[in-house]
């Protein structure tokens, strides 16, 4: 296979803006296994992502092997953060992934340190770690075993089939310290879903992913969300998707609306003008200006109508409103049931 791109050292006046200028930059490659993605490749300083701790996020460690996803999901809250690299948040974030080749050797480094507390890192908070450039990078098992060397517990959030390729890995990784995974799927329906997210695996394959990992022996937590407002919130819906995540073995349903937060609304909101544009004014009217939430109203109501079926369906799950305690992180994804052995984010 044949591939183009920057060396290290060497200007290319092509080079995306911004691109250019990155300290750690190595090179930007391309191939047609990857059509219309460009992977820029650099060197990173750091790993291990310390989240401020006004954040809501019930974690405070986070380690991102890439930026940018290939999933290309419409809706991804993270898409505001490629405009730190002066690429756009719609189909730059879509289409221009930064990779860190030496990611776990730098996190390896960091969890080494004397002052390091061994507390729980959380993959999957920012872009997936098992999109498509997994594939070919390789990141994720070194990574895995760095946690696992060090005695850090820690989590997968994935949308990513990928995940069953380490799960050898993980079940490994499982003897020595709590790990926890999760799936995130928020379309059942196959065309909305690769309308809305059509780089990422459909949902029955990612069902299959959660009984592969069931079956390796770790209770399995399923994101439903976010939930579309007018697309996948009826009764009917959610209801199927509840049987067909109980029937995959999962145990743990964590739902919650959309959000809409700065990048992602504008890029959402071309999707659907040109998508449903008969909801066009439904979704103004629930994300008015520069908010980002669904109405307390309308969340509100979504729990009422997700629990009682959570109830009927035999899942434990709460709404993404009811966020554990800091630090806490066995309700937010399910810790595995393979036994422990007791013997035994600066971008570059």
């Amino acid at each position: 296979m044949r591939w183009q791109g920057q060396e290290l050292g060497v200007a290319d006046v092509a080079a995306l803006p911004g691109m250019e200028r990155l300290n750690g930059f190595v090179r930007s490659v391309s191939t047609p296994e990857f059509a219309g993605v460009t992977f820029h490749e650099v060197m990173a300083k750091s790993a291990l992502n310390h989240v401020p701790g006004s954040s809501a996020m019930p974690f405070d460690w986070t380690v991102n092997p890439y930026r940018g996803c290939s999933h290309a999901c419409a809706y991804c809250f993270a898409r505001g953060t490629h405009e730190y690299l002066d690429l756009d948040a719609g189909h730059d974030f879509d289409s221009q992934v930064v990779v860190k080749l030496n990611v776990a050797e730098v996190l390896r480094h960091e969890l080494a340190r004397g002052s390091w507390g061994r507390e729980p890192v959380a993959l999957g908070t920012n872009t997936d770690p098992y999109q498509r450039a997994e594939g070919r990078y390789r990141l994720m098992p070194e990574i895995i075993d760095a946690l696992a060397a060090s005695r850090t517990p820690f989590s997968i959030l994935t949308k990513g089939t990928l995940l069953r390729r380490d799960l050898p890995l993980l079940m490994d990784a499982a003897t020595r310290v709590p790990v926890s995974l999760a799936m995130s799927i928020a379309v059942f329906d196959d065309a909305l879903q690769h309308s809305v997210e059509p780089g990422t695996p459909t949902a029955t394959a990612r069902l299959q992913t959660v009984r592969a990992a069931t079956d390796a022996g770790f209770s399995v937590t399923v994101f439903l969300m976010p939930v579309l407002p007018h697309l996948t919130d009826s009764i009917p819906m959610l209801d199927d998707a509840l049987t067909r995540i109980k029937a995959a073995g999962a145990v743990r349903v964590v739902f919650g609306a959309l959000h809409l937060r700065p990048g992602a609304k504008a890029w959402f909101m071309q999707w659907l003008e040109r998508e449903h544009p008969e909801l066009v004014s439904s979704y103004r009217g629930l994300y008015p200006g520069v908010s980002a939430y669904a109405p307390k109203g309308y969340r509100t109501w979504l729990g009422k109508r997700v629990r009682p079926l959570l109830r009927a369906h035999g899942l434990d799950g709460r709404l993404e409103d009811d966020q554990p305690r800091r630090g806490v992180t066995g309700p937010v994804i399910a810790t595995s049931r393979v036994r422990v052995d007791a013997a035994s984010d600066r971008l570059f």
